[in-house]
């Protein structure tokens, strides 16, 4: 008969729909789990306010961008000998629509630290991030703005001052000319990847740029976790 015609279509398509069903919902708890694990406070090493004092010291003492990005490094590295990566290689940086270019100076599951920037301006989108990810844009140079969806009224960030983006916030953002930020956040880093490659399958196309990001970044984690650092 006709029902049992449609029977037999239906219940293996329904059988396969509940199993799919439950693999998303038994992965989608092993990521809230192991997110949740990571954004704890025990595996935080670096300072938010330490951060933000050198990069002040970096704009009072350096005359140049260049001069502000080695005291930056050279003062990190003293201050974190075991968690900063001095090897400089500059990629180029794609997300939520503004580009610029990337020093990844850290990198774990938990904490990133980064120079960032651009010599002729950007703007785009900041990202909004859970479990607790908070990130730190200490301006080394020039000036960004930003603003939430409902502000009237543009935020202004210069030299030496910190930008503090909250965990499930929002905003737009622009670099209006040149720009450079030490960029630091901690958090459960993996859950901002989906944000920070989207622009290159969406967009950009650029997987020369994609291969050298998660090159760098995953032998900065595996020499973090060789070391106990989650």
């Amino acid at each position: 008969t006709n029902a049992e015609y449609m029977g037999s279509i239906f219940t293996p398509m329904f059988g396969l729909c509940l199993k799919s069903c439950a693999s998303l919902a038994l992965i989608a708890g092993v990521l809230f789990g192991a997110f949740t694990f990571i954004a704890q406070e025990k595996h935080y090493v670096f300072d938010p306010a330490v951060m933000h004092e050198v990069g002040k010291m970096a704009v009072e003492k350096g005359a140049t961008i260049k001069d502000r990005v080695k005291i930056v490094v050279d003062e990190l590295s003293k201050r974190y000998p075991r968690n900063i990566n001095t090897h400089e290689e500059w990629v180029f940086n794609n997300a939520g629509g503004a580009m610029g270019s990337m020093w990844l100076l850290h990198a774990s599951l938990s904490e990133y630290v980064i120079i960032f920037g651009t010599p002729i301006g950007t703007e785009g989108h900041t990202g909004r991030y859970f479990f607790n990810t908070t990130d730190y844009f200490t301006i080394l140079s020039g000036e960004q703005w930003a603003f939430d969806a409902d502000s009237l009224e543009r935020e202004v960030f210069r030299a030496g001052e910190q930008h503090v983006l909250r965990p499930g916030s929002a905003k737009a953002y622009r670099m209006p000319a040149d720009c450079y930020a030490l960029e630091y956040a901690r958090g459960a880093i993996p859950s901002m990847l989906a944000f920070g490659f989207a622009d290159t399958f969406s967009s950009t196309l650029d997987f020369v740029t994609l291969y050298d990001t998660v090159r760098i970044y995953a032998r900065l984690v595996v020499d973090q976790l060789l070391k106990g650092k989650i």
